[in-house]
């Protein structure tokens, strides 16, 4: 493998407005391409919005959602790759051929798909059917990978992926800046982001503490040291539908170390070079040499009953 050149973006879209989001994919991607980028990730729905789903009924939801990857979205992200000589991975909803629909996340370059993924723990519509299989392609050499969001905070999915060979996992989100019953989080005011510019100081503040960033540093992190992978982390910034997003996304490496970060207070994209030799460099990588299978094998596989409960919905 040679190094490879990767971004994640962060930006505001607009809630089932698939024209101005697949806008600003474009523009992204085009000044991602210019700072010297092999490939572009962008966060969950990114093409479609995200939060306002929760309110669709299953006839609004089916209109939201394409076909993959016959939609006019995918065909648009090829258009994209295409002009600017990029890998472009981004989300959306799908539906398939019995009107099942998904949270789906593709990559695609210039001639069309190169993988889809769907989400196995959605839950902000009921109308949504949970995927069922892991999915690993290549890009330029890397063995990659997709976990969207939730599926990231079940270890299991991670450590499952990298056991199938990936190298690096892209994990599109939507997700901080909500209440729970952990300490310190809730919503974060949609004032404070109107009156950025005038005072970021405030705004900032909440976006870095527990309600946000801080959050993030608690696990994400460990995903990439634990499993020595590269994570790609994806994140809107601003309102989606009515709630305010802290952006951050950001690239780790395989000791678990941040290597780009978007800081920006609006859309922004931030590149890293990924190289091939963290991947056995870093400890997870002997950790994972060391396992005992035999000790917890049946542990792990015992009967189990998925209970999935999101506290602000």
């Amino acid at each position: 493998m040679k190094p490879i050149r990767i971004a994640t973006a962060q930006f505001e879209n607009k809630s089932g407005d698939k024209a101005y989001n697949l806008s600003v994919i474009r523009q992204l991607a085009g000044d991602a391409s210019k700072a010297g980028a092999d490939v572009i990730a962008f966060h969950e729905c990114s093409i479609t919005g995200y939060t306002f789903a929760r309110q669709l009924s299953r006839e609004q939801l089916l209109e939201v959602a394409e076909p993959i990857p016959d939609g006019p979205s995918i065909r648009a992200l090829q258009d994209i790759a295409a002009e600017h000589h990029i890998v472009v991975l981004a989300g959306l909803f799908e539906k398939d051929a019995n009107d099942n629909m998904y949270k789906g996340y593709v990559c695609v370059d210039q001639n069309g798909l190169v993988a889809k993924y769907r989400k196995l723990h959605p839950f902000i519509n009921p109308h949504l059917t949970p995927g069922n299989e892991y999915v690993i392609f290549d890009l330029f050499g890397w063995k990659c990978s997709m976990l969207i969001c939730y599926d990231n905070n079940i270890i299991e999915n991670v450590r499952a992926t990298k056991l199938l060979g990936a190298d690096v996992i892209f994990m599109p989100h939507v997700t901080m800046c909500t209440p729970s019953t952990r300490p310190g989080a809730g919503f974060v005011d949609p004032a404070l982001w109107h009156n950025r510019e005038a005072d970021p100081t405030s705004l900032r503040q909440e976006f870095d503490g527990l309600k946000g960033r801080a959050w993030l540093m608690k696990w994400l992190p460990a995903r990439a040291y634990d499993n020595a992978v590269y994570a790609i982390f994806s994140n809107p910034i601003g309102m989606d539908d009515d709630q305010l997003k802290n952006g951050c996304s950001m690239i780790l490496d395989p000791f678990g170390d941040i290597i780009a970060e978007c800081r920006k207070l609006d859309n922004d994209f931030t590149v890293a070079t990924l190289t091939p030799e963290k991947l056995q460099q870093a400890g997870g990588h002997r950790y994972i040499q060391a396992r005992r299978p035999e000790l917890y094998r049946d542990i792990l596989g015992q009967g189990h009953v998925s209970e999935q409960r999101v506290v602000w919905l």
